[in-house]
C-alpha cells in the first residue's frame, strides 16, 4: 500500500477543509442568490471534489485495513477469522492503490480542465508551398485522429494555396476529453522530406505552427462585445464569385483590452462571419488569461509541455527515415521520443500523447 508523505497529507487535508467550506457557502442563501458567486463556488467545489472525494474514501479504506490487520495480529483471533482478515487486507490494498493513483492524477492535473471543445489553428511557417502542404498534412493527421476518437471537426476558416496546401486553417474539434489530449500539440512542427516541387530530389526542411485553444461551454473570461470589442465591416475580396464583393460581409474584431484581433471572411453572410469570429476571439482571449495564470503558477517549471507556445519546436517529421521525433520526451520513452512516422501521420497519436501526459504527470508529482 502506498505511503503518503506528511507534506502531501497536509495538502490533501487543506483541500478537504476548503471543500467543506465551499459546501457551507453553497448552502448560504446570500451566496445562492448571487448568480456569479454561486457559479464560481460550484465550479471550485466540483474541481476540489475530484480530490476530496477519493481522498476520503482512501482514508476510510486505511481505517478498515488497520482493523483487519489488528485481527491478523491478535493471538486470540481464530484461524478462520485471520484468514478472512488476510483476504480483506489484500482486497483493500488493491482498492487503496487505485484510489491513490486517482488522487494523484486529480491533484497534479487539476488545471487540465474538462473542456470538450477546442479551436485548433494550423499555420504554414518557413518553407513556402511545401510548408503549406505540410500544414495540410497536419490537418489530415488531426482529422484522422479525431475520427478515431469520434470527435466532430468543423472548419471555421481556411486560406488555401494552388497546390492544395494551407497558409492558415482554423478548425473546431469537439468531443470527450479533446482538450486533455490535444493540448500537447501546441508548438512548432518541423518536416524533413523531398517536396513535390523539388526536381533535384533534395531534402528540404519546412515548418508549421499549431495552436490549441480551449473553448469551454462557459468561458470564464467576460467580454463586453459592445464596449471592449471594435468591429470593422468590409466587403470580402478574393475568389468566390461576384456576390462575395457586393455585400459587406467580412468581419474584423479587435479586443481592445488585449489587442487580440480576428478576421473572418469565409462566409457570404455577415452574421455567420461575426459568429465565427466571436468564437475564435473568445477562445484566444480565454487562452491568453489561462496561459498567464498558468505561467504565474508554474514560473519555476522549465517544461513547456501543453503550454501551446507557438515558438517552441516540439516535433520533427523525418520522411526519409520514416521517423517522428517528439523533442519534449526524454530518453527512455520509445527510444527517446522516436515513433514510426507512418503511424503518427495517419492519425494514430494515442501512444505519443499518452507518453507526454505521463511525463508531465511525473514532473508535477516531483514538484509536490
Amino acid at each position: 500500500m502506498p505511503e503518503i508523505s506528511p507534506n502531501l497529507i497536509d495538502k490533501l487535508e487543506t483541500i478537504v477543509e476548503h471543500y467543506d467550506q465551499l459546501a457551507d457557502e453553497m448552502n448560504d442563501p446570500a451566496v445562492a442568490s448571487d448568480r456569479n458567486r454561486i457559479v464560481a463556488v460550484s465550479k471550485e467545489y466540483a474541481r476540489l471534489g475530484r480530490v476530496a472525494g477519493p481522498y476520503r474514501r482512501y482514508t476510510a479504506i486505511l481505517e478498515k485495513t488497520e482493523q483487519a490487520r489488528s485481527i491478523m495480529d491478535d493471538p486470540q483471533s481464530e484461524a478462520d477469522m485471520k484468514e478472512l482478515a488476510r483476504d480483506e487486507v489484500k482486497e483493500l490494498t488493491g482498492q487503496a492503490d487505485t484510489l491513490f493513483d486517482e488522487i494523484l492524477q486529480s491533484l497534479v492535473m487539476s488545471d487540465q480542465t474538462e473542456i470538450n471543445s477546442v479551436i485548433l489553428e494550423i499555420r504554414a511557417g518557413t518553407g513556402g508551398d511545401e510548408a503549406a502542404l505540410f500544414a495540410s498534412d497536419l490537418l489530415n493527421m488531426y482529422a484522422h485522429y479525431s475520427e478515431r476518437k469520434r470527435w466532430k471537426v468543423e472548419i471555421l476558416s481556411a486560406t488555401s494555396t494552388d497546390l492544395g496546401g494551407f497558409r492558415e486553417i482554423i478548425v473546431n474539434v469537439k468531443g470527450p476529453d479533446v482538450w486533455n489530449r490535444l493540448c500537447y500539440e501546441g508548438g512548432g512542427h518541423r518536416v524533413q522530406r523531398v517536396p513535390k516541387t523539388e526536381a533535384q530530389g533534395r531534402i528540404h526542411t519546412s515548418a508549421a505552427t499549431v495552436a490549441v485553444l480551449p473553448e469551454p461551454e462557459d468561458i470564464d473570461v467576460e467580454i463586453d462585445w459592445e464596449k471592449d470589442v471594435l468591429e470593422h465591416v468590409s466587403r470580402a475580396g478574393g475568389p468566390g464569385g461576384q456576390s462575395v464583393n457586393k455585400v459587406a460581409s467580412a468581419i474584423k474584431l479587435e479586443h481592445v483590452p488585449t489587442g487580440i484581433t480576428v478576421s473572418m471572411r469565409d462566409e457570404k453572410s455577415q452574421h455567420k462571419n461575426r459568429a465565427k469570429a466571436r468564437r475564435i476571439l473568445a477562445s484566444r482571449v480565454y487562452e491568453k488569461f489561462r496561459s498567464e495564470q498558468a505561467a504565474d503558477q508554474a514560473a519555476a517549471r522549465k517544461s513547456m509541455i501543453g503550454s501551446g507556445d507557438r515558438s517552441q519546436r516540439i516535433r520533427t517529421y523525418n520522411f526519409p527515415q520514416n521517423r517522428c521525433t517528439d523533442h519534449r520526451l526524454k530518453a527512455g520513452n520509445t527510444e527517446g521520443g522516436n515513433y514510426n512516422l507512418n503511424t503518427i501521420i495517419s492519425g494514430d497519436l494515442d501512444e505519443l500523447i499518452s507518453a507526454l501526459a505521463a511525463q508531465e504527470k511525473a514532473q508535477r508529482l516531483a514538484e509536490l
